[in-house]
């Protein structure tokens, strides 16, 4: 019967902590422009990006990758979600490990697509 008073406790807590708001979100986006070093073919490219380890430590953990694209004649285009905490961490990466393979670009980013969709509709209501 020792169990009932837990249960009863954890009874009487679970509304407590339902109605606590989560933590709040801060990870941003950032879109980063690898654009191709054409000096060098793409084997030269490839070569230099398995010696540094970039194709295998990007991105550092905690940092998501939301999309990656090639982007024909220019490079890649990678958009990361991350926490604030890590923006130092990805930069020093791209620093370390892509510099040589391409030449990089950074720009904070967000999604209005949601935004752009709501108010098109809006517009079409009236």
């Amino acid at each position: 019967m020792r169990t009932l008073p837990i249960l009863l406790f954890l009874l009487l807590l679970a509304p407590a902590r339902a109605a606590e708001p989560p933590p709040p979100d801060n990870r941003f986006l950032l879109t980063i422009f690898l654009r191709h070093d054409q000096s060098k073919t793409l084997d030269e490219i490839r070569a230099h990006l398995d010696k540094t380890g970039f194709i295998a430590q990007f991105p550092p953990a905690g940092v998501e990758v939301v999309s990656w694209y090639v982007m024909m004649g220019i490079g890649q285009v990678v958009t990361l979600r991350l926490p604030p905490e890590k923006l130092r961490e990805v930069n020093r990466m791209v620093e370390e490990k892509a510099w040589g393979a391409y030449r990089t670009e950074f720009y904070p980013t967000y999604d209005y697509k949601a935004v752009a969709e709501a108010d098109r509709k809006k517009r079409e209501q009236r």
